[in-house]
Formats: structure tokens, sequence, C-alpha cells
């Protein structure tokens, strides 16, 4: 009889708990089992996948050394955690990955104990875990705070801020940097290792404990000299000087996928006395998969695709994406205007700030994950007299709005926001949706908000931002592609605040703003034919409104309609004060407001999202017909 095929590693493991009953000779195996499950499971769903590889054989040791969920365990952004959630009991879930109920694509809280910190923006690990490390040390409870975060994360000042408290966690924090770009570190190689362990260990870090306290027995300028020399040497061969000086052991760098170095490593800094330490973990995205560490992203972010090839699914062919619009016309008008420069935050595709650095390399800026800086350095180079333009996505521009606010706002300075992922995003969830700005933006003095209704309207409004020289302007777009309208040979500047009529009726007014534009046409349809003669208005500005226009529909038509993506307190309640403040509304005005609810939603499909958000054409025509208490059947209700 032939031998029973073994069962796999991997379907041993429920909880890391499980993980940890494995010998050390077994875990290559396991995380080569894990590495294979990602791969299939993102090849079904689509969604980060880069990141993900590049940690597989980290998250074995981490779970594998320290007493998770205890320990508690921190990501940052989060894009990298897909082998943490098989690992941590959501392997029969895994393929539910950023769909409508299933797993988030990013840790939750709401997910599974071993998420104790939400995450999708990057830069928080650090400071969460400090917080997990102190609470605990508070409470006398054993519990570590983990931090891992990537090298590109660490161009974020709240990094920096957060290692500036942590002495105050002593041992109790671990900070892991996952360097995948080598960006910071050359290759490791088996001297580094072995220096990472020793250094780690008890016996080196009691010895090293034992001379500082002679050294401080001798005379100051021994003393001083003793711990320089410390210093030097430990950053001549581990590169560790900047971290030590934030009061972290530095330990590295060490192969991030080596599980014989990882594995000593975590343990000796498990069991430190020391305070606060750093290991610097080299690793490569997309590490074991040959189609993803062949391209250039690393297969960072994908479609479904076929594993074998790694051929991804194409979507068919349609209208350009608005990001792209946006990328090519403000190089185009670069092009004749050497004023005009452009500056992304780590975003550079996502944004369309790369087409324009094709053209104009000179004139474009990455500044990493730094919104607070990019703000401000627009800020700069806009009272030089240059017309920067900030494109930053709209939740990450959250991250700036002191920002904004101080540094742009009250100076008055023309500051061009290209605000991209406006509304909701889909698959990325509540974490990434656009909900607020035209509410954080249109509250603020000086400021122009502009929102594309199309990506005709958007090349409009790129143009007229480029001409606006008065103060700070914004415009805003959606995730996606257009709605394939052709693009102006020639880009018109819209007069500041005004709106136009695209249909004309008498009895309904729906005003809109941003592309919920083709939603209103289509209510505009079906109110036609149930006799009710529909005007639709696009309003293209939050701020200022067009008071001429909106003052005119809602006191020539019976109900009015406002339409956005955004939360409360944006449009709608813009043209609320407005009405109220003319006594408008004393007059028996029947306007309603349709905006998104108030609540994060969750990801899905957008078509779906937006459904469930009230913001489709069958959710127009039903805040009319109950404006005029007209019921489903179409008879009018008797009134009180």
């Amino acid at each position: 009889m032939s031998a029973l095929p073994e069962t796999p590693l991997l379907d041993t493991v429920h909880l890391p708990a499980d993980l940890r009953k494995l010998r050390p000779d077994q875990l290559r195996q396991f995380a080569d089992e894990l590495r294979a499950e990602t791969i299939s499971a993102v090849s079904v769903t689509g969604g980060h996948l880069g990141a993900g590889l590049g940690v597989v054989e980290l998250t074995t040791a981490i779970h594998y050394v320290f007493n998770t969920p205890e320990d508690r365990l921190v990501w940052d952004v989060g894009h990298q955690c897909y082998p943490h959630k098989i690992i941590t009991g959501r392997r029969d879930r895994i393929r539910t990955l950023r769909t409508g109920g299933g797993l988030s694509g990013f840790t939750k809280r709401t997910e599974s104990e071993y998420d104790p910190f939400g995450a999708a923006h990057s830069s928080t690990s650090i400071s969460a875990a400090l917080g997990f490390a102190v609470a605990n040390r508070i409470g006398g409870k054993p519990g570590r705070g983990i931090a891992v975060i990537g090298d590109g994360s660490m161009s974020a000042g709240m990094a920096y801020e957060a290692m500036n408290n942590a002495t105050q966690a002593g041992n109790r924090l671990v900070v892991i940097l996952n360097d995948n770009d080598m960006s910071i570190a050359p290759p490791v190689g088996g001297l580094s290792a072995y220096l990472a362990r020793l250094v780690s260990s008890r016996p080196f870090l009691g010895l090293r404990e034992l001379a500082k306290r002679i050294s401080r027995r001798l005379p100051e300028p021994l003393h001083i000299a003793a711990r320089k020399t410390d210093e030097f040497a430990r950053g001549m061969a581990m590169g560790g000087t900047l971290f030590e000086e934030l009061g972290f052991y530095y330990v590295g760098p060490i192969d991030g996928h080596n599980l014989e170095h990882l594995i000593p490593v975590l343990e000796n800094v498990r069991d430190a006395a020391e305070g606060p330490c750093l290991i610097h973990v080299v690793t490569q995205k997309g590490k074991g998969y040959a189609p993803a560490e062949a391209a250039e992203d690393k297969y960072h972010g994908v479609q479904k695709f076929d594993v074998i090839t790694g051929a991804q699914v194409k979507a068919p062919p349609g209208p350009p994406s608005y990001q792209n619009v946006f990328g090519d016309a403000l190089a185009t008008l670069a092009d004749t205007d050497p004023k005009i420069v452009a500056i992304t935050a780590a975003m550079p595709t996502g944004t369309g700030v790369d087409r324009f650095a094709k053209r104009h390399p000179d004139r474009s800026f990455d500044v990493g994950i730094a919104e607070q800086h990019a703000v401000t350095f627009a800020a700069g180079l806009a009272a030089e007299g240059l017309r920067p333009f900030c494109a930053i996505y709209s939740t990450f521009l959250q991250r700036a709005y002191d920002q904004v606010v101080h540094d742009v706002a009250i100076q008055n300075l023309p500051v061009r926001f290209a605000i991209d992922r406006a509304g909701l995003v889909g698959a990325d969830g509540s974490t990434h949706a656009g909900s607020f700005d035209i509410t954080y933006l249109a509250t603020l003095p000086n400021m122009v908000v502009m929102a594309a209704a199309d990506e005709a309207e958007l090349v409009h409004m790129t143009y007229t931002a480029a001409c606006h020289d008065s103060g700070p302007i914004a415009l805003r777009y959606p995730r996606g592609n257009g709605t394939g309208i052709a693009l102006p040979d020639v880009p018109e500047q819209l007069e500041i605040g005004k709106g136009r009529i695209v249909r004309q009726g008498k009895k309904i007014a729906i005003l809109s703003l941003g592309t919920r534009l083709e939603e209103a046409m289509k209510a505009a349809d079906a109110l036609e034919a149930r006799g009710l003669s529909t005007t639709v208005a696009d309003l293209r500005f939050a701020k200022p409104l067009d008071s001429e226009l909106i003052r005119t529909l809602l006191t020539t038509h019976e109900v009015c309609v406002t339409v956005e993506e955004n939360s409360i307190g944006g449009f709608g309640a813009h043209v609320l004060t407005m009405a109220s403040d003319e006594g408008l509304i004393d007059a028996g005005l029947k306007l309603r407001t349709l905006r998104l609810p108030d609540l994060f939603q969750d990801q899905d499909n957008p078509h779906k999202q937006y459904d469930d958000a009230g913001l489709n054409a069958p959710h127009i025509v039903d805040a009319v017909l109950k404006a005029l208490r007209i019921n489903s059947a179409g008879v009018e209700e008797a009134r009180a």
C-alpha cells in the first residue's frame, strides 16, 4: 500500500496557538503553504498581493514567537495583512476579501480579536502599539505592543512623533521596520544576521548594561567617550544610530525571509529586559511568486488573475479614468504655463500625477506619505508665485486639514487641491471613501469648491483652477472611469460660483453636485413619465453657491431636491442655510436633501453602495413623490 499523503500543515493551523505547536523545522513548509494560499485567494478576489507575499515569513515568525492576541499586533496600513488573516481564524472567509459582507482588505477591530487596531491609512501603527504597551504596563498586564511598519510609512512624521515618546512603554514596545524597498539598507547576509542575534541576546544586553554601569563611575570625559564608542560601533555595524537617538534599541538589518534568522532574534527581543526595541528586517515585495517579482509594481494591487501565468483579468475597454483625465489635462496646461507644478503624497499613479511627471519631470513632486508637508509645501510654492496643484485622495487630505486651514485658507494662497476618490470607492470601503471633503472645505472662508459631473467638466475645472490666482480652490472627482462623454478640444474657464441648467422643466427641480448628475437625469426621465415636468441643474460649485440660480429654482418649482456624494453638512446643508436666511422655507418651500448616510459604509460594489446610500435614481424619485405626498401607486395621499 502506498503511503497516504501528509495533511498540509496549514490545514492544522486555525489560530496562532496551533502554529506554536509546530516544530521550528516545520515553519519553512508552513510559510510556503501560507504563501500559496494567499496567492490562490487573491487570484479569486483581487486586492493587495505584493505586500502580503513579502511578509509571509515575518507573519509566521511573529505569531510563532509572540503570544498574540495578548501581545497586540498592529499592522501599518494593513494591505499586507492577508496572511495574518489566514492564520488568525479567517481562512474559511479569505475568498470574500473586499466584497460586500466579506472580509475587509485591511485590519478591522470588529472582524477579529487578532485585529486590535483598525488600519488603512499609513504611519499609525507605532502610536497605536505604544498605546497598547503603556496601557498594559499601567494595568499590570503582560501584553506587548508590536508594530509592523514599512519603510514607506516611515516617511510620515507621525511615526517619529510616536517614537519620540516610546521610552514610556519600556520593553513592552517592539517596532518591526519592514524594509521592502531597499531604501534604508543594502542586502544583508549571514554576518549581519549573526550580529543581530548577538546584540539582541541576553548575554550581550547584560554585558552592555554592566559596561554602562562601569562607565558611569568613570570621569565624565571617559564616560562620554565610552558611550559614544558603543553607539559608533553599533551604528557602523547596523546603521541604527537614528533609532538609538530616539530611545530604541536597534537590531538589524536581518533577512525577513529567513526563518532561522528571524525566530531567534524575535525570541531574544521578546525576552529582553531593555526598553523599546526596533527590529529592522529586509524583505522583497511579491516574494515567492514569479509574476509578482518580475512586475514593476510587484503586484501591489491586482485584479483577479490566473495563478499559473499571473495574467490579470482585464476590464473591457471603456472611458478613461478620472485620474488620467486630470493628469493629461494638467500636463497639457503646463505645456504652455511654466508656473504650473504638481504635488502628490505617494500616490502619483492614483492621482494621475504620473502622467504629468512624464512630460514635466522637473515640476512634479512626490513628497512621500506626508500630506501635511505636501499642503504647506504647496502653500510655499504659491506664495512665491507658482501655480501648485496638490493632488491628494479625499480621505488622505483629511490628515492635512490644519495645514489647509492655517497655511492656505487663512493666508488666502492660491493652492489648487485636486481631490481624487471623492465619494464612495467600492472595494476599499469606509477607510478610503471621500465622504467629507465638501463639508470640511466648504466651511472655510476664501475656499472655492467645485465638483465635476463628468470627465469633460473635470477638464474645464482643471483649467478654471489653473486660472484662479485669487485664493485656494478645490476640484473633486471620483474613483473609476468617466461616462464616455467627449473631452473638449479647448477647455472652458468656468465663472466662479455659476452652475448650469442641463434640462428644463416646471414642477420639480433636481439640484445635482458632482457625478450623481447621471442618476439625476435618469430620475428626471422617470418623473416625466409620471407627468411631473422636471428641471435638472448641475450646480458645479458647492462654494460659492450660485445663489441666483438656486433662488430661481426654489421659487419657481413645487419640489426641489439636492443630490451629492458627501456627508451631511455639505452642499445640501449650504442650500438649506441659504433658503433659511432668505426666508424661503417660511414660504412653504418643499426642499429635500439627499446625501451620504450618517454611517461608515463597508466595502461593496460601487452601485450597490450608492443604492444603500439612497443616492441612485429611484431614491431621487422617491424623495420627490414623498414631498408631493404621492404614494407608490401614484395616488396623492390625504393631507392632515
